[in-house]
């Protein structure tokens, strides 16, 4: 039957450990043992090690009998066989005091064998009581002197109290232990630590641990990989010498055993451990320093970049709005167009990034306030006039003048096209006119009537009074060219030599004198034959232009009708995603992820579709009956989508380093998503200060005025109106998380201060990694006090200064 060696498991208390220097090293009252671990003493397992390599027997033996000794001889006692020496219980129950520094109950001083039984259930009792469930080994075995069961059990003390308690980043016993030697060794040549067998067969790499916490203790320098029982031998004499630990281990034994035992290197190296636990907590002081100043430096830099950007963001709309509040019009259609692609620029490529530059801006805001709250900092105030909502309002006043300036360019387009269309028509007018009146007027001044006969004189009057027939319908076009002249604003002078020229022939045909009627057919059929030609192709290429138009805006029409609602479809389904309680955080980013994905790679539809609206500009195209989306609409409707996503998907992340930081369930995550989607009664994502009032209540809060007012400034400190969820969460689970306090810190730096209340530069500068030293000596103020040296620094005040009042 098999024997196991069980033990109860709790989740260590990280809530102060910091990222090190080189490593991360906590010392726990707490513990948990791997499963790997938890079955080493099966019966089975034991069989097996002493059926495969009787060698191991005899490691385990010496090993554990000096890790024993070395304990027992704090109480002036030691053993020689390890299974005989233990069999009447009471130095059993004497190791477990050392090393636990508790007492136990009061021995049986009897020799008989109840007596040892009484005993040693005495000490596996307390063994049991320090989270250890022992199955299958009972007092008598050990009574009796089995050996297999006695090594079994000194290897669960040596792992409750030697190795267990050891914890290195997230990883702990067994597996802790092996990445502190791993990080302790690294930068060591020919040493490359994988496990506790065969990795420390030729020594270089328990000279290489000594090294590293006292080189003046070995010059590693001389060692060399061929010479593995030296290495050996030095490690095991520099240790026993110079660190207090026992010699545990035979050299010759570990090279010529292929496998060297795994339970008898581990226990070694833990003596290690354990020697070098005071330079082992300066470490942890400073790592727990370390993390704490990562922690404040990237916030600082978040603020920073938040302050760079809000100041480029408003310098940038300053500069914007008085250029698109100019509406001094240009006098050619070419200049105007020339504005209409400016704008145009502006619209496609300046405004684009300074949207994404915004929605980023709100983006590291949102984030920077969810780290400040999770590490117990105060709230980020930015500088005046940089707040969110002053960057919001100035962006809004931007559009709406931006808005104004589109329709006045297309306004002032459309007017001088008009004018255009007015300027040819009187041109061709003035054209028409100056022909008919070319050769009039000498013609009216000849006297070929003195010669005339009585008949051909009727004759020319008949024709003459034709003439002023039609010299009056020409009077009526020189009206129609002076009201044109006027709407184009043309000269007076201009309008006034059409008037004389047709005074000039009404005055002469005032004599008695009439133009040939041969002449006046001749001019009529000329004209004629002119016009019609020229009207007809004017009429081919106004039709051309027309149907061209048609198709620019059908062309324009088929993709704004397919873009404009997939725009609106995304949006709705981004605003399901984000309310979804139905999966995890992860599944909602995975998602949010492929629909950001999709979103790029749509923007080609976009780009074609900005190409369609500048062709029909161009053919000053400003009316489509195929569509009720604009250009505007769909960049505006773009932009909302890509601002969008990113605010969703930043809000998610921010729900994730909440929920890390506070421990919360996806259950309690969940239940949370459900209370504030019940009171989100207009699904925006935000609840307003009565929604989330009766969502309080709803919850069993008993809410005054002053307290409802209390909570909303803790929910709303910048006093936006409304709720996030994020608010929400961090509301709700305000005293969950576990951070760092100033205490901490403090504590922290008198550990690397040799408990004085200041420190030294020289202190800081040994302790802590270059930029983090600088960083506190560059902000720590001088320290006052008696006692203090000269440039002595206050790590007090400025523990205190890392933190602020935070309710959340």
């Amino acid at each position: 039957m098999a024997h196991k060696i069980l033990t109860g498991e709790r989740s260590p208390d990280r809530g102060g450990m910091m990222t090190a220097v080189e490593s991360q090293i906590t010392y726990t009252n707490s513990y948990s043992i791997h499963q790997e671990e938890t079955y080493m003493s099966q019966e089975d397992d034991w069989d097996r090690d002493l059926l495969l390599d009787p060698a191991w027997e005899k490691q385990q033996r010496k090993t554990f009998t000096a890790w024993c000794n070395s304990h027992l001889r704090k109480a002036g006692t030691q053993i020689e066989n390890i299974e005989e020496d233990f069999r009447n219980g009471l130095k059993l129950m004497l190791l477990l005091e050392v090393i636990s520094g508790e007492r136990l109950p009061k021995p049986d001083k009897g020799k008989m064998r109840f007596h040892k039984i009484a005993n040693v259930n005495k000490a596996l009792d307390f063994i049991c009581s320090k989270g250890v469930k022992l199955v299958s080994i009972g007092a008598e075995e050990i009574v009796d002197g089995n050996v297999k069961m006695t090594l079994g059990m000194i290897w669960t003390i040596i792992l409750r109290f030697a190795i267990q308690d050891i914890s290195v980043e997230e990883t702990s016993a067994k597996e802790g232990l092996l990445l502190w030697c791993q990080r302790k060794t690294a930068p060591y040549r020919n040493v490359n630590v994988q496990n506790f067998h065969i990795s420390w067969k030729d020594g270089l790499a328990l000279c290489a641990l000594i090294h590293r916490h006292r080189p003046d203790l070995i010059d590693y320098s001389k060692l060399r990989k061929d010479d593995p029982i030296g290495n050996l031998n030095t490690a095991f004499e520099v240790a026993e010498k110079f660190l207090d630990i026992p010699r545990m281990l035979d050299a010759e034994d570990i090279v010529n055993t292929p496998k060297p035992d795994e339970k008898a290197i581990m226990t070694y190296v833990s003596c290690f451990y354990h020697a070098f636990a005071g330079a082992e907590q300066a470490e942890t002081a400073a790592n727990r320093i370390c993390k704490v100043l990562a922690v404040n430096q990237e916030n600082e830099k978040l603020m920073e970049e938040y302050e760079k950007l809000a100041s480029e963001l408003l310098e940038w709309i300053r500069r914007t709005i008085p250029w698109l509040e100019n509406r001094v019009a240009e006098q050619t259609m070419r200049a105007m167009q020339q504005k209409l692609e400016d704008f145009r620029d502006y619209r496609r490529v300046h405004k684009p990034p300074r949207v994404q530059e915004k929605c980023q801006l709100e983006i590291n805001f949102n984030t920077l306030q969810t780290k400040l709250r999770l590490s117990n900092r105060p709230a980020f105030m930015p500088s005046e006039g940089k707040m969110v909502s002053d960057i919001a309002n100035a962006w809004k006043g931007l559009e709406q003048v931006e808005k104004g300036y589109e329709e006045w360019l297309l306004t002032e387009i459309r007017r001088l096209e008009r004018l255009d269309h007015l300027a040819e028509k009187f041109k061709q007018k003035c054209a028409m006119h100056e022909a008919w009146t070319s050769g009039k007027e000498d013609l009216l001044s000849q006297k070929d009537y003195e010669s005339a006969s009585l008949m051909e004189i009727r004759a020319l009057m008949r024709k003459h009074e034709a003439f002023e027939s039609d010299l009056a319908a020409h009077q009526d076009r020189v009206e129609q060219i002076a009201a044109i002249a006027q709407e184009l604003k043309y000269d007076k002078p201009t309008a006034d030599s059409l008037w004389a020229r047709t005074d000039v022939l009404s005055e002469d045909n005032k004599v008695d004198h009439t133009l040939p009627s041969s002449w006046l057919a001749g001019e009529v059929q000329s004209r004629v034959k002119h016009l019609v030609p020229l009207r007809d192709q004017m009429l081919q290429e106004e039709v051309a232009r027309q149907q061209a138009n048609e198709r620019l805006r059908r062309q324009f029409a088929a993709q704004a009708n397919i873009i404009g609602p997939w725009i609106q479809t995304k949006m709705e389904e981004i605003s399901h995603v984000s309310v979804d309680i139905a999966g995890s955080l992860e599944e909602q980013m995975n998602s949010l992820k492929q629909y950001e994905q999709n979103i790029i790679n749509y923007k080609s539809n976009i780009d074609k579709l900005e190409g369609d609206h500048q062709l029909s500009q161009e053919s000053l195209i400003f009316d489509n009956k195929h569509t009720n989306y604009s250009m505007e609409h769909v960049r505006v409707g773009w932009e909302q989508l890509l601002t969008t996503i990113a605010r969703t998907i930043n809000e998610v992340e921010n729900q994730i380093l909440t929920r890390d930081a506070k421990g919360i369930s996806q259950e309690q995550l969940n239940e949370f998503r459900a209370s504030f989607n019940h009171f989100d009664r207009k699904r925006n994502g935000m609840m307003d200060p009565d929604d989330f009032r009766a969502c309080l209540i709803s919850m069993g809060y008993d809410l005054g005025e002053v307290e409802f007012a209390r909570i909303m400034t803790l929910v709303d400190p910048n006093n936006t109106g409304v709720v996030t969820f994020q608010a929400f969460i961090d509301f709700m689970t305000r005293e969950t998380a576990e951070t760092d306090t100033a205490e901490q810190v403090m504590a922290s730096f008198k550990i690397l201060a040799s408990d004085k209340n200041y420190i030294t530069v020289d202190e800081l500068r040994r302790e802590l990694p270059p930029e983090q030293a600088e960083y506190c000596i560059s902000r720590m103020t001088r320290y006052v006090g008696p006692d203090a040296p000269p440039g002595a620094l206050d790590y007090i005040s400025f523990s205190s200064a890392l933190y602020g009042e935070s309710d959340l």
